[in-house]
């Protein structure tokens, strides 16, 4: 079967499974203060788009798209199942959560992710995506644990 991407509830049981071993992650690989993943209460506030992953049913992983302003969105909360690296899962994501932000007329796109070696694969499939990185953006402070990065959205419609 093929992989399906779709909305889900942040509050169903394997999507709370899978977003506690994304959280895990983060704060396994980065200091206090600069874990900047969303828990699923913050994943249900107005203003995001979270999205997950199956195949035959089984949750491989999520992402979420959040308003910053008319114009600008930020991806949050991207983490697949670590049974489904490898697979294009991410990719597949990402995919769909660039496609929902236009679609949804942002004009940008920017995300956080650390900076440390843990983080290398998701700031390469980023980069391949065609991403860039940039300057801290909308609340967050500079820092050396962070990598910040945008891609501006040709072909987005009004906003």
């Amino acid at each position: 079967m093929a992989l399906e991407i779709g909305p889900e509830d942040p509050r169903s049981g394997d999507v709370v499974a899978l977003l506690a071993r994304h959280l895990t992650f983060a704060h396994e690989h980065s200091p206090p203060g600069d874990v900047h993943a969303l828990d699923v209460e913050r994943l249900t506030a107005p203003g995001i788009t979270f999205v997950g992953a199956r195949e035959d049913g089984v949750l491989l992983g999520v992402g979420a798209v959040q308003r910053l302003d008319a114009t600008h969105a930020e991806l949050k909360s991207m983490h697949t199942a670590v049974e489904a690296r490898g697979r294009g899962v991410a990719r597949a994501i990402l995919s769909h959560l660039v496609a929902l932000a236009t679609a949804q007329g942002y004009r940008q796109v920017s995300l956080e992710t650390g900076s440390m070696a843990a983080f290398a694969p998701a700031r390469a499939l980023y980069a391949a995506a065609g991403f860039t990185e940039c300057p801290p953006f909308g609340d967050y402070d500079p820092s050396r644990h962070s990598t910040f990065m945008t891609l501006h959205l040709p072909g987005a419609g009004p906003a």
